[in-house]
Protein backbone atom coordinates (compact mmCIF):
# COMPACT_ATOMS: atom_id res chain seq x y z
CA UNK A 1 0.00 0.00 0.00
CA UNK A 2 1.23 3.70 -0.92
CA UNK A 3 1.28 6.65 1.77
CA UNK A 4 0.19 10.01 1.36
CA UNK A 5 2.11 12.86 2.69
CA UNK A 6 1.03 16.03 3.36
CA UNK A 7 3.60 18.95 4.56
CA UNK A 8 2.86 22.35 6.47
CA UNK A 9 3.80 23.94 3.05
CA UNK A 10 0.95 22.50 1.67
CA UNK A 11 3.24 20.04 -0.71
CA UNK A 12 1.74 16.82 -0.94
CA UNK A 13 3.95 13.38 -2.02
CA UNK A 14 2.53 10.11 -2.51
CA UNK A 15 5.16 6.75 -2.15
CA UNK A 16 5.96 3.32 -0.90
CA UNK A 17 9.05 3.98 -0.45
CA UNK A 18 10.21 3.88 3.16
CA UNK A 19 13.09 6.32 3.15
CA UNK A 20 11.47 9.14 1.78
CA UNK A 21 8.56 8.35 4.15
CA UNK A 22 10.49 8.33 7.10
CA UNK A 23 12.44 11.31 5.80
CA UNK A 24 9.53 13.75 5.90
CA UNK A 25 8.16 12.63 8.88
CA UNK A 26 8.64 14.82 12.06
CA UNK A 27 10.34 12.50 14.30
CA UNK A 28 11.30 13.83 18.15
CA UNK A 29 11.90 10.50 19.76
CA UNK A 30 15.91 9.65 20.09
CA UNK A 31 15.96 6.19 19.58
CA UNK A 32 12.62 7.04 16.53
CA UNK A 33 15.47 9.51 14.93
CA UNK A 34 17.91 6.46 15.00
CA UNK A 35 15.70 4.19 12.92
CA UNK A 36 15.35 7.04 10.40
CA UNK A 37 19.01 7.11 10.37
CA UNK A 38 18.74 3.67 9.76
CA UNK A 39 16.87 3.38 6.78
CA UNK A 40 18.99 6.56 4.95
CA UNK A 41 22.00 4.17 5.89
CA UNK A 42 20.21 1.19 3.42
CA UNK A 43 19.30 3.65 1.14
CA UNK A 44 22.59 5.28 0.77
CA UNK A 45 24.18 1.35 1.04
CA UNK A 46 22.09 -0.65 -1.19
CA UNK A 47 19.01 1.82 -2.68
CA UNK A 48 16.11 -0.63 -1.75
CA UNK A 49 15.01 -2.48 1.46
CA UNK A 50 14.70 0.73 3.32
CA UNK A 51 11.26 -0.38 4.56
CA UNK A 52 12.25 -4.04 5.55
CA UNK A 53 15.45 -2.58 7.02
CA UNK A 54 13.13 -0.99 9.86
CA UNK A 55 10.98 -3.53 9.69
CA UNK A 56 13.15 -6.03 11.04
CA UNK A 57 14.78 -3.18 13.70
CA UNK A 58 11.17 -3.08 14.84
CA UNK A 59 10.79 -6.52 15.00
CA UNK A 60 14.10 -7.40 17.06
CA UNK A 61 13.52 -4.32 19.35
CA UNK A 62 10.15 -6.18 20.23
CA UNK A 63 11.87 -9.72 20.37
CA UNK A 64 14.79 -7.81 22.79
CA UNK A 65 11.97 -6.25 25.22
CA UNK A 66 11.11 -9.98 25.80
CA UNK A 67 14.17 -10.76 26.42
CA UNK A 68 15.08 -8.28 28.53
CA UNK A 69 11.57 -8.80 30.59
CA UNK A 70 12.85 -12.76 31.06
CA UNK A 71 16.12 -10.90 33.55
CA UNK A 72 18.38 -11.40 30.01
CA UNK A 73 22.07 -9.55 30.25
CA UNK A 74 21.81 -6.28 27.83
CA UNK A 75 25.13 -7.39 26.77
CA UNK A 76 24.48 -11.08 26.62
CA UNK A 77 21.42 -10.43 24.19
CA UNK A 78 23.87 -8.29 21.87
CA UNK A 79 26.43 -10.50 21.83
CA UNK A 80 24.03 -12.70 20.69
CA UNK A 81 22.41 -10.72 18.18
CA UNK A 82 26.18 -10.32 16.05
CA UNK A 83 26.46 -13.85 16.30
CA UNK A 84 23.17 -14.60 14.79
CA UNK A 85 23.29 -11.92 11.54
CA UNK A 86 27.04 -13.39 10.89
CA UNK A 87 25.27 -16.48 10.59
CA UNK A 88 22.51 -15.12 9.25
CA UNK A 89 24.29 -13.69 6.03
CA UNK A 90 26.72 -16.64 5.96
CA UNK A 91 23.10 -18.67 4.91
CA UNK A 92 22.23 -15.83 2.54
CA UNK A 93 25.49 -16.01 0.91
CA UNK A 94 25.07 -20.10 0.36
CA UNK A 95 21.20 -19.64 -0.98
CA UNK A 96 22.61 -16.82 -3.50
CA UNK A 97 22.77 -17.64 -7.03
CA UNK A 98 25.88 -15.98 -9.09
CA UNK A 99 25.08 -13.86 -11.67
CA UNK A 100 27.02 -12.56 -14.97
CA UNK A 101 26.87 -8.74 -15.41
CA UNK A 102 26.67 -9.89 -19.30
CA UNK A 103 23.02 -11.82 -18.43
CA UNK A 104 20.76 -8.42 -19.19
CA UNK A 105 17.33 -10.73 -18.83
CA UNK A 106 18.61 -11.49 -15.17
CA UNK A 107 19.51 -8.04 -14.27
CA UNK A 108 16.17 -6.66 -16.04
CA UNK A 109 13.89 -9.47 -13.27
CA UNK A 110 15.55 -7.34 -10.62
CA UNK A 111 14.61 -4.38 -11.23
CA UNK A 112 11.40 -5.04 -11.98
CA UNK A 113 11.28 -6.80 -8.71
CA UNK A 114 11.82 -3.46 -6.82
CA UNK A 115 9.43 -2.42 -8.88
CA UNK A 116 6.69 -4.20 -8.23
CA UNK A 117 5.41 -2.56 -5.09
CA UNK A 118 5.31 1.11 -6.28
CA UNK A 119 3.40 3.49 -7.94
CA UNK A 120 4.67 3.05 -10.98
CA UNK A 121 4.39 -0.94 -11.01
CA UNK A 122 2.46 -0.97 -14.15
CA UNK A 123 5.44 0.85 -16.14
CA UNK A 124 8.11 -2.09 -15.05
CA UNK A 125 8.44 -3.34 -18.31
CA UNK A 126 9.41 0.45 -19.35
CA UNK A 127 11.58 1.15 -16.26
CA UNK A 128 13.30 -1.74 -15.60
CA UNK A 129 15.29 -2.39 -19.19
CA UNK A 130 15.68 1.58 -18.83
CA UNK A 131 17.52 1.11 -15.40
CA UNK A 132 19.78 -1.63 -16.86
CA UNK A 133 20.72 0.32 -19.79
CA UNK A 134 21.47 3.06 -18.11
CA UNK A 135 23.68 1.77 -15.51
CA UNK A 136 25.46 -0.92 -18.17
CA UNK A 137 26.41 2.24 -20.27
CA UNK A 138 27.96 4.27 -17.47
CA UNK A 139 29.88 1.23 -16.15
CA UNK A 140 33.83 1.92 -16.58
CA UNK A 141 35.75 -1.69 -18.07
CA UNK A 142 39.02 -0.18 -15.84
CA UNK A 143 36.81 -0.29 -12.76
CA UNK A 144 34.02 -2.95 -13.45
CA UNK A 145 32.78 -3.36 -9.94
CA UNK A 146 32.71 0.47 -9.51
CA UNK A 147 29.00 2.67 -10.57
CA UNK A 148 28.52 6.25 -9.81
CA UNK A 149 24.94 7.03 -10.04
CA UNK A 150 25.79 10.64 -10.45
CA UNK A 151 26.68 9.85 -13.80
CA UNK A 152 23.14 8.93 -14.65
CA UNK A 153 20.90 12.35 -15.11
CA UNK A 154 17.63 12.28 -14.36
CA UNK A 155 15.46 15.64 -16.30
CA UNK A 156 11.69 15.40 -15.48
CA UNK A 157 9.48 17.10 -17.90
CA UNK A 158 5.44 17.73 -17.14
CA UNK A 159 3.55 16.26 -19.92
CA UNK A 160 2.50 13.23 -21.60
CA UNK A 161 2.44 9.62 -19.54
CA UNK A 162 5.59 7.56 -18.05
CA UNK A 163 5.52 5.72 -21.34
CA UNK A 164 7.44 8.15 -23.09
CA UNK A 165 10.08 8.17 -20.58
CA UNK A 166 13.38 7.73 -22.50
CA UNK A 167 17.01 7.10 -22.28
CA UNK A 168 18.82 9.66 -24.19
CA UNK A 169 22.65 9.14 -25.37
CA UNK A 170 23.41 12.69 -24.66
CA UNK A 171 22.65 15.72 -22.69
CA UNK A 172 18.93 17.06 -21.72
CA UNK A 173 18.36 20.83 -20.52
CA UNK A 174 14.85 21.44 -19.33
CA UNK A 175 15.14 24.90 -20.49
CA UNK A 176 14.71 26.52 -23.79
CA UNK A 177 17.57 28.07 -26.34
CA UNK A 178 17.37 31.89 -25.98
CA UNK A 179 15.12 33.48 -28.45
CA UNK A 180 16.26 37.29 -28.36
CA UNK A 181 16.92 38.70 -31.45
CA UNK A 182 16.20 35.65 -33.44
CA UNK A 183 18.83 33.61 -32.15
CA UNK A 184 19.50 30.03 -33.39
CA UNK A 185 17.29 27.06 -31.95
CA UNK A 186 18.85 24.31 -33.67
CA UNK A 187 22.44 23.76 -34.70
CA UNK A 188 23.99 20.40 -37.14
CA UNK A 189 27.81 20.17 -36.50
CA UNK A 190 28.01 22.17 -33.41
CA UNK A 191 30.79 23.25 -31.27
CA UNK A 192 30.14 24.17 -27.61
CA UNK A 193 31.45 25.85 -25.18
CA UNK A 194 30.84 25.73 -21.46
CA UNK A 195 31.46 28.92 -20.08
CA UNK A 196 31.80 30.25 -16.25
CA UNK A 197 32.11 33.79 -16.95
CA UNK A 198 29.34 36.72 -18.16
CA UNK A 199 28.87 38.03 -21.16
CA UNK A 200 28.08 41.55 -20.34
CA UNK A 201 29.45 44.78 -19.26
CA UNK A 202 32.61 44.17 -16.53
CA UNK A 203 31.60 45.35 -12.93
CA UNK A 204 34.46 46.00 -10.07
CA UNK A 205 34.30 43.53 -6.48
CA UNK A 206 33.67 46.82 -4.72
CA UNK A 207 30.57 48.97 -4.08
CA UNK A 208 31.14 52.44 -5.70
CA UNK A 209 29.40 54.73 -8.54
CA UNK A 210 30.26 56.73 -11.30
CA UNK A 211 28.76 60.00 -11.91
CA UNK A 212 28.22 61.32 -15.46
CA UNK A 213 28.18 65.00 -15.72
CA UNK A 214 27.11 65.37 -19.52
CA UNK A 215 26.02 63.17 -22.35
CA UNK A 216 29.01 62.47 -24.06
CA UNK A 217 30.55 60.65 -21.28
CA UNK A 218 27.29 58.73 -21.46
CA UNK A 219 27.51 57.82 -24.89
CA UNK A 220 31.16 56.84 -24.55
CA UNK A 221 30.26 54.27 -21.69
CA UNK A 222 27.57 52.46 -23.38
CA UNK A 223 29.97 52.91 -26.27
CA UNK A 224 32.91 51.14 -24.33
CA UNK A 225 30.56 48.38 -22.89
CA UNK A 226 29.13 47.59 -26.59
CA UNK A 227 33.01 47.57 -28.03
CA UNK A 228 34.09 44.82 -24.82
CA UNK A 229 31.01 43.05 -25.49
CA UNK A 230 32.05 42.57 -29.13
CA UNK A 231 35.05 42.10 -28.18
CA UNK A 232 34.27 38.97 -26.26
CA UNK A 233 31.93 37.57 -28.61
CA UNK A 234 34.70 38.02 -32.09
CA UNK A 235 36.86 35.94 -29.74
CA UNK A 236 34.27 33.35 -29.32
CA UNK A 237 33.46 33.00 -33.01
CA UNK A 238 37.07 33.23 -34.04
CA UNK A 239 37.68 29.73 -32.81
CA UNK A 240 34.42 28.30 -34.68
CA UNK A 241 32.10 27.76 -31.30
CA UNK A 242 28.52 28.10 -32.23
CA UNK A 243 26.68 26.55 -29.01
CA UNK A 244 27.58 28.51 -25.62
CA UNK A 245 26.07 27.00 -22.52
CA UNK A 246 26.40 29.55 -19.84
CA UNK A 247 26.61 28.78 -16.19
CA UNK A 248 23.60 30.39 -14.08
CA UNK A 249 25.14 33.63 -12.09
CA UNK A 250 23.87 34.70 -8.68
CA UNK A 251 25.68 38.11 -8.47
CA UNK A 252 24.23 39.56 -11.89
CA UNK A 253 23.04 38.55 -15.56
CA UNK A 254 25.16 36.42 -16.90
CA UNK A 255 24.72 37.25 -20.35
CA UNK A 256 22.47 40.57 -21.25
CA UNK A 257 20.22 41.46 -23.69
CA UNK A 258 23.14 43.41 -26.15
CA UNK A 259 24.94 40.12 -26.06
CA UNK A 260 22.30 37.67 -26.68
CA UNK A 261 21.77 40.11 -29.54
CA UNK A 262 25.27 40.39 -30.78
CA UNK A 263 25.19 36.30 -30.24
CA UNK A 264 22.09 35.55 -32.80
CA UNK A 265 24.01 38.36 -35.42
CA UNK A 266 27.19 35.66 -35.10
CA UNK A 267 24.53 32.60 -35.02
CA UNK A 268 25.87 31.31 -31.93
CA UNK A 269 22.75 29.27 -30.08
CA UNK A 270 22.82 29.86 -26.84
CA UNK A 271 21.30 27.86 -23.46
CA UNK A 272 21.88 30.49 -20.39
CA UNK A 273 21.26 29.78 -16.61
CA UNK A 274 22.88 26.25 -16.20
CA UNK A 275 23.26 25.47 -12.70
CA UNK A 276 26.47 25.17 -11.10
CA UNK A 277 26.01 21.74 -9.71
CA UNK A 278 25.40 20.49 -13.31
CA UNK A 279 28.88 21.75 -14.79
CA UNK A 280 30.91 18.57 -14.01
CA UNK A 281 27.83 16.27 -15.54
CA UNK A 282 28.08 18.16 -18.87
CA UNK A 283 31.71 19.04 -18.77
CA UNK A 284 32.36 14.73 -18.98
CA UNK A 285 29.67 13.73 -21.23
CA UNK A 286 31.37 16.41 -23.91
CA UNK A 287 34.69 15.29 -22.87
CA UNK A 288 35.59 18.87 -22.81
CA UNK A 289 36.75 21.65 -20.24
CA UNK A 290 35.13 24.40 -18.46
CA UNK A 291 36.05 27.96 -19.21
CA UNK A 292 36.12 30.70 -16.55
CA UNK A 293 37.49 33.48 -18.41
CA UNK A 294 37.26 34.89 -22.28
CA UNK A 295 41.11 35.02 -21.99
CA UNK A 296 41.28 31.11 -21.74
CA UNK A 297 38.76 30.55 -24.71
CA UNK A 298 40.04 27.80 -27.06
CA UNK A 299 38.92 25.79 -29.54
CA UNK A 300 40.52 22.75 -27.80
CA UNK A 301 38.08 23.20 -25.04
CA UNK A 302 35.26 22.95 -26.88
CA UNK A 303 33.07 19.62 -27.30
CA UNK A 304 31.44 18.96 -30.74
CA UNK A 305 27.88 16.64 -31.13
CA UNK A 306 26.35 16.30 -34.36
CA UNK A 307 22.87 18.22 -33.24
CA UNK A 308 21.99 20.32 -30.65
CA UNK A 309 17.97 21.26 -31.46
CA UNK A 310 15.30 22.84 -28.75
CA UNK A 311 12.39 20.32 -28.86
CA UNK A 312 9.03 20.40 -28.00
CA UNK A 313 7.46 18.91 -25.26
CA UNK A 314 3.58 19.63 -24.43
CA UNK A 315 3.60 22.84 -23.26
CA UNK A 316 7.21 23.28 -22.80
CA UNK A 317 10.03 23.10 -24.22
CA UNK A 318 13.84 20.94 -23.99
CA UNK A 319 17.28 21.38 -25.88
CA UNK A 320 19.01 18.17 -27.04
CA UNK A 321 22.25 17.28 -27.55
CA UNK A 322 22.86 14.48 -29.58
CA UNK A 323 25.46 12.53 -31.04
CA UNK A 324 28.24 14.28 -28.88
CA UNK A 325 31.88 13.23 -30.07
CA UNK A 326 34.07 11.16 -27.47
CA UNK A 327 31.21 11.57 -25.22
CA UNK A 328 31.90 10.19 -21.63
CA UNK A 329 30.71 7.08 -19.79
CA UNK A 330 27.84 9.31 -18.97
CA UNK A 331 23.56 8.85 -19.90
CA UNK A 332 20.55 11.05 -19.43
CA UNK A 333 17.36 9.97 -18.24
CA UNK A 334 13.72 12.21 -19.31
CA UNK A 335 11.19 11.34 -17.35
CA UNK A 336 7.83 12.25 -18.61
CA UNK A 337 4.32 12.42 -16.77
CA UNK A 338 0.71 13.61 -16.15
CA UNK A 339 1.31 15.52 -12.76
CA UNK A 340 4.20 16.06 -10.55
CA UNK A 341 3.10 13.50 -8.34
CA UNK A 342 3.52 10.67 -10.77
CA UNK A 343 7.01 12.38 -12.35
CA UNK A 344 8.26 12.73 -8.55
CA UNK A 345 7.58 9.29 -7.53
CA UNK A 346 8.69 7.71 -10.86
CA UNK A 347 11.64 9.63 -10.12
CA UNK A 348 12.09 7.49 -7.19
CA UNK A 349 11.15 4.45 -8.52
CA UNK A 350 13.31 4.46 -11.19
CA UNK A 351 16.32 5.62 -8.39
CA UNK A 352 15.64 2.34 -6.70
CA UNK A 353 15.46 0.24 -9.79
CA UNK A 354 19.04 1.53 -10.70
CA UNK A 355 20.76 0.94 -7.55
CA UNK A 356 19.40 -2.50 -7.33
CA UNK A 357 21.18 -3.14 -11.00
CA UNK A 358 24.27 -1.13 -9.31
CA UNK A 359 24.14 -3.80 -6.12
CA UNK A 360 24.35 -6.28 -9.15
CA UNK A 361 27.16 -4.86 -10.33
CA UNK A 362 29.34 -4.09 -7.23
CA UNK A 363 28.46 -7.95 -5.69
CA UNK A 364 27.29 -10.33 -8.75
CA UNK A 365 24.61 -12.36 -6.68
CA UNK A 366 20.73 -12.72 -6.75
CA UNK A 367 18.51 -13.92 -4.64
CA UNK A 368 15.06 -15.02 -4.27
CA UNK A 369 12.30 -12.09 -2.89
CA UNK A 370 9.09 -13.19 -1.11
CA UNK A 371 9.92 -13.38 2.08
CA UNK A 372 11.11 -16.79 0.88
CA UNK A 373 15.48 -16.13 2.46
CA UNK A 374 13.67 -14.90 5.67
CA UNK A 375 11.88 -17.52 6.03
CA UNK A 376 14.94 -19.80 5.43
CA UNK A 377 16.98 -17.94 8.01
CA UNK A 378 14.20 -18.07 10.83
CA UNK A 379 14.36 -22.30 9.86
CA UNK A 380 18.44 -22.21 9.56
CA UNK A 381 18.59 -20.20 12.98
CA UNK A 382 15.93 -21.83 14.93
CA UNK A 383 17.94 -25.36 14.23
CA UNK A 384 21.27 -23.51 14.93
CA UNK A 385 19.91 -22.28 18.47
CA UNK A 386 19.34 -25.68 19.75
CA UNK A 387 22.99 -26.41 19.24
CA UNK A 388 23.58 -23.87 21.22
CA UNK A 389 24.15 -23.50 24.88
CA UNK A 390 22.91 -21.31 27.86
CA UNK A 391 20.73 -17.71 27.21
CA UNK A 392 23.05 -17.81 23.38
CA UNK A 393 20.19 -20.25 21.90
CA UNK A 394 17.64 -18.10 23.29
CA UNK A 395 18.39 -15.02 22.12
CA UNK A 396 19.77 -16.35 18.68
CA UNK A 397 15.90 -18.06 18.63
CA UNK A 398 13.97 -14.98 19.36
CA UNK A 399 16.57 -13.57 16.40
CA UNK A 400 15.30 -16.18 13.97
CA UNK A 401 11.71 -15.35 14.92
CA UNK A 402 11.62 -11.93 14.50
CA UNK A 403 13.04 -12.72 11.11
CA UNK A 404 9.51 -14.06 10.15
CA UNK A 405 7.71 -10.28 10.06
CA UNK A 406 9.12 -9.80 6.87
CA UNK A 407 6.83 -12.65 5.45
CA UNK A 408 3.58 -11.94 7.87
CA UNK A 409 3.77 -8.30 6.46
CA UNK A 410 3.78 -9.37 3.51
CA UNK A 411 0.83 -11.63 3.44
CA UNK A 412 -0.93 -9.35 5.25
CA UNK A 413 -0.95 -6.44 2.37
CA UNK A 414 -1.29 -9.13 -0.12
CA UNK A 415 -4.40 -9.69 1.16
CA UNK A 416 -3.57 -12.99 2.49
CA UNK A 417 -3.89 -15.05 5.58
CA UNK A 418 -0.67 -13.90 7.64
CA UNK A 419 -0.99 -17.29 10.13
CA UNK A 420 -1.80 -19.75 7.30
CA UNK A 421 0.84 -18.49 5.03
CA UNK A 422 3.33 -18.35 7.24
CA UNK A 423 2.59 -21.83 8.22
CA UNK A 424 2.64 -23.51 4.93
CA UNK A 425 6.09 -21.33 4.55
CA UNK A 426 7.97 -23.00 7.03
CA UNK A 427 6.53 -26.74 6.13
CA UNK A 428 7.69 -25.79 2.33
CA UNK A 429 11.17 -24.87 3.37
CA UNK A 430 10.94 -27.72 6.03
CA UNK A 431 10.98 -30.29 3.08
CA UNK A 432 13.93 -28.11 1.68
CA UNK A 433 12.14 -26.01 -0.94
CA UNK A 434 14.42 -22.99 0.03
CA UNK A 435 13.12 -20.90 -2.52
CA UNK A 436 9.44 -21.25 -1.84
CA UNK A 437 7.57 -17.35 -1.53
CA UNK A 438 4.70 -15.39 -1.48
CA UNK A 439 3.69 -14.55 -5.20
CA UNK A 440 1.35 -11.79 -4.51
CA UNK A 441 0.05 -11.88 -8.15
CA UNK A 442 -1.28 -15.35 -7.96
CA UNK A 443 -2.02 -14.88 -4.04
CA UNK A 444 -0.39 -18.20 -2.99
CA UNK A 445 3.09 -20.13 -2.18
CA UNK A 446 5.55 -20.72 -5.24
CA UNK A 447 8.81 -21.18 -6.33
CA UNK A 448 9.84 -17.44 -6.34
CA UNK A 449 12.76 -18.05 -8.36
CA UNK A 450 11.09 -19.45 -11.15
CA UNK A 451 8.24 -16.59 -10.82
CA UNK A 452 11.62 -13.99 -11.30
CA UNK A 453 10.92 -12.59 -8.28
CA UNK A 454 14.68 -11.66 -7.38
CA UNK A 455 16.70 -9.32 -5.73
CA UNK A 456 20.63 -8.55 -4.88
CA UNK A 457 22.10 -10.34 -2.18
CA UNK A 458 23.67 -7.14 -1.34
CA UNK A 459 20.00 -5.63 -0.34
CA UNK A 460 19.12 -8.50 2.20
CA UNK A 461 22.42 -8.65 3.87
CA UNK A 462 22.77 -5.22 4.12
CA UNK A 463 19.21 -4.85 5.48
CA UNK A 464 19.75 -7.61 8.47
CA UNK A 465 23.40 -6.21 8.94
CA UNK A 466 22.12 -2.94 9.33
CA UNK A 467 19.21 -3.76 11.80
CA UNK A 468 21.12 -5.95 13.86
CA UNK A 469 23.72 -3.23 14.44
CA UNK A 470 21.49 -0.56 15.26
CA UNK A 471 19.50 -2.87 17.52
CA UNK A 472 22.39 -3.37 19.28
CA UNK A 473 23.27 0.25 20.30
CA UNK A 474 20.09 0.44 21.34
CA UNK A 475 20.09 -2.02 23.57
CA UNK A 476 23.29 -0.49 25.52
CA UNK A 477 21.56 2.51 26.11
CA UNK A 478 20.07 2.49 29.15
CA UNK A 479 19.08 6.49 30.41
CA UNK A 480 18.76 9.45 28.00
CA UNK A 481 20.54 12.46 29.86
CA UNK A 482 18.90 15.31 28.80
CA UNK A 483 21.30 18.60 28.56
CA UNK A 484 21.14 22.62 27.59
Amino acid sequence: MDKMISTANGEVIITNDGATILNKMEVLQPAAKMLVDLSKSQDSAAGDGTTTVVVIAGALLKQCLLLLTNGIHPTVISDSLHKASTKAVDVLTAMAVPLEISDRESLIKSASTSLNSKVVSQYSTLLAPLAVDSVLSVVDPAKPDMVDLRDIKIVKKLGGTVDDTELVKGLVFDKKASHAAGGPTRMENAKIAVIQFQISPPKTDIEQSIVVSDYTQMDRILKEERNYILGMIKKIKATGCNVLLIQKSILRDAVTDLSLHYLAKAKIMVIKDVEREDIEFITKTLNCLPIANIEHFRAEKLGHADLVEEVSLGDGKIVKVTGIKDMGRTTTVLIRGSNQLVIDEAERSLHDALCVVRCLVSKRFLIAGGGAPEIELSRQLGAWSKVLHGMEGYCVRSFAEALEVIPYTLAENAGLNPIAIVTELRNRHAQGEINAGINVRKGQITNILEENVVQPLLVSTSAITLATECVRMILKIDDIVNVR
